[in-house]
């Protein structure tokens, strides 16, 4: 499994936001929508 799809699944599996992950890392939305696509 790769990091994007790791990350993905974690995020799901916790039923979070993109956004929600991204205020708790301290980052924006559109990088974590850019990890979880970077491997497809």
């Amino acid at each position: 499994m790769s990091f994007s799809e790791n990350l993905s699944h974690l995020r799901r599996a916790h039923n979070m936001t993109q956004e929600q992950l991204a205020m708790l890392l301290g980052v924006s939305r559109q990088a974590v929508s850019k990890w979880e696509t970077e491997g497809v």
